[in-house]
């Protein structure tokens, strides 16, 4: 027997591009603001550019991962967009939901930051996983005083020394119990609570400066991650 259920999460939010921008961000340039995409072995069975776009991936026994955008024009080049993440859970389906519900709010948060600051730059994705200390119950706790951000909230300035890695300077552009992004004038810095989803923390770096890159990114902020859990 599986604990396979189905689920659905909707989210409704404004950003800061037209229709056109936002079906480019969602299409070829995820790793700008969420990770990159070009491998899924998706289809899109409903492509009306630029207003609705449905990707699926179908697997054996009825599984399914399905992600609805529906796009409509505002004024002052915004647009309107209702996402819809919809498929099956296999086991944990409560811990798998929170956390999948959780990043859906940080992802398009991020979308959004993008296309604010970013849109149409050249990125450099770098993905960095802590150890598996950084599982306990505190683990982002502990990141989060590492960075010299225990109880920065949304729009905090951020002006710390990295071991190892140097200057980190901007301004937090989200804050919550398990999620902080960080964005500087370059780049846009993510971090991810997910000890409190059964996973090691992680973080990933958007860098837009046109001078990244990703392996040095990583060797310098997986240094620093192993010594905030050592």
């Amino acid at each position: 027997m599986t604990d396979n259920r189905n689920f659905e999460i909707v989210h409704d939010t404004e950003l800061p591009g037209t229709p056109e921008r936002v079906w480019e961000a969602v299409t070829n340039g995820t790793p700008a603001w969420m990770f990159p995409t070009d491998q899924w072995p998706d289809v899109r069975v409903v492509e009306e550019y630029p207003h609705h776009l449905v990707s699926r991936m179908d697997g054996p026994d009825g599984w399914f991962n399905q992600l609805e955008h529906v796009l409509e024009p505002l004024d002052g080049g915004r647009a309107r967009l209702h996402y819809v993440h919809s498929g099956i859970f296999a086991d944990n389906w409560d811990q798998q939901y929170d956390g999948a519900s959780r990043h859906t709010e940080f992802y398009l948060h991020t979308l959004g930051q993008y296309l604010q600051y970013f849109d149409g730059r050249p990125v450099v994705f770098t993905d960095v996983q802590a150890p598996a200390a950084s599982q306990a119950p505190d683990g982002f706790i502990r990141l989060r005083e590492a960075l010299r951000a225990g109880a920065a909230g949304q729009g905090a300035a951020v002006d710390v020394e990295l071991d190892g890695v140097g200057w980190l300077t901007g301004e937090v552009d989200f804050s919550n119990e398990h999620f902080l992004g960080v964005r500087t004038p370059d780049a846009l810095y993510r971090f991810f609570g997910r000890n409190a989803f059964g996973a090691p923390v992680g973080m990933t770096v958007h860098d837009f400066s046109g001078t990244a890159d990703s392996a040095t990114t990583a060797k310098a902020w997986g240094g620093f991650l192993e010594r905030v859990y050592a």
